[in-house]
């Protein structure tokens, strides 16, 4: 920041004010209150909700003022805290109370982002991106919307959110969402894009639609005349984390399969059985992570919550995921903190 002085204050001589500038003043870095207030950037400041219902699909908005959806949320008003406006904004737009003190992410939105028109002089834009939670439906069927601007809502799975929204407004909501599953904190984005990547971010978790696998959960191990459709294991590390695999080419995440690793004391879990067949799962305790054996994946620890936000399993996925935990529980290892999810290096690891 520059240094200020107030030369209207000054009765100095025009020699002393020579003098004062000879000795003291450096090319530049001295400035009145009003250059110096002149100089800063303007910009607007906005604030919007990501909330997610229970299968993890995003709510955006339809408008009468353009063809793309939102997220709920608006401009700040003069004077007004972010996250005051975001608690406004979703009083007036869906007619529900609540307070968002969590930031997810902030974007900085350049002066030349296309589609403002000229004679709006749009001068660059601070967003604010609150975490709004987890709506149940009895909390979805209390939205209320006004009379006029907000037509309708809607939850959309995270990957067609590019196909409903603006580019920016997308990548701002997958951004934020991948800040809440890694629960490190807001993101810092610039035209949506993090200004410093997670492994979420850089293998573009969340770009295609998660496979559904929405069956009923049943305990223990799979009934010898059902036709298994596939295998795949929840393989638990010391601190209690999981191995979850993620499709380089598409930013898939799938559970890995029983073969993907050495492991110990492994047992069947349970299995779902639904439209598109019987999933089976068995709990193994990892010996080690060996070196990456197939370039089309990578490898991520992630706490089991983290996979579950990651995938389509409907409400049984709560039921997976006590079964998940009573096992590893049985195994001895810790309840993992959440953490960002962490890549396992190509050479693998040993513990």
């Amino acid at each position: 920041m520059p240094q200020l002085t107030d030369r209207s204050a000054s009765d100095r001589s025009a020699s002393d004010d020579r003098e004062r500038d000879d000795r003291e003043r450096a090319p530049g870095t001295w400035m009145t209150p009003e250059e110096y207030g002149a100089s800063r950037a303007v910009v607007w400041t906005a604030a919007v909700v990501l909330v997610t219902d229970t299968d993890g699909r995003i709510l955006v908005q339809s408008v009468d003022y353009r063809a793309d959806r939102m997220l709920p949320g608006g401009a700040v008003d003069a004077g007004e805290a972010p996250s005051a406006a975001a608690a406004r904004e979703l009083r007036e737009e869906l007619g529900v109370d609540g307070r968002y003190p969590r930031g997810l992410a902030v974007d900085w939105i350049p002066a030349d982002t296309p589609g403002f028109p000229p004679e709006m002089r749009f001068p660059g834009e601070i967003l604010h991106v609150y975490d709004g939670g987890t709506w149940t439906p009895d909390r979805i069927d209390a939205v209320r919307l006004p009379a006029q601007e907000i037509t309708g809502i809607h939850f959309a799975e995270p990957a067609d959110l590019p196909a409903l929204m603006d580019p920016g407004d997308a990548r701002r909501a997958l951004a934020a969402l991948r800040a809440r599953i890694n629960g490190s904190g807001a993101a810092l984005l610039e035209d949506g894009r993090p200004t410093a990547p997670t492994a979420l971010d850089r293998l573009g978790v969340l770009r295609a639609r998660r496979v559904p696998q929405r069956g009923a959960w049943h305990c223990g191990p799979v009934p010898a005349q059902l036709p298994v459709r596939d295998r795949s294991a929840w393989l638990f590390a010391p601190d209690g984390r999981v191995l979850l695999r993620i499709a380089r080419a598409t930013g898939a995440a799938q559970l890995p399969p029983p073969t993907a690793a050495p492991a110990t004391a492994s047992a069947p879990l349970g299995y779902r059985c639904g439209e598109e067949g019987l999933h089976a799962r068995v709990a193994a305790r990892l010996a080690g992570l060996p070196p990456a054996a197939d370039p089309a994946y990578a490898r991520l620890l992630a706490t089991p919550e983290q996979v579950r936000e990651l995938s389509d399993w409907g409400p049984a996925g709560e039921d997976e995921l006590a079964a998940v935990h009573a096992a590893r529980v049985r195994l001895g290892l810790p309840a993992p903190a959440r953490t960002p999810l962490t890549e396992v290096p190509e050479e693998g690891v040993h513990w």
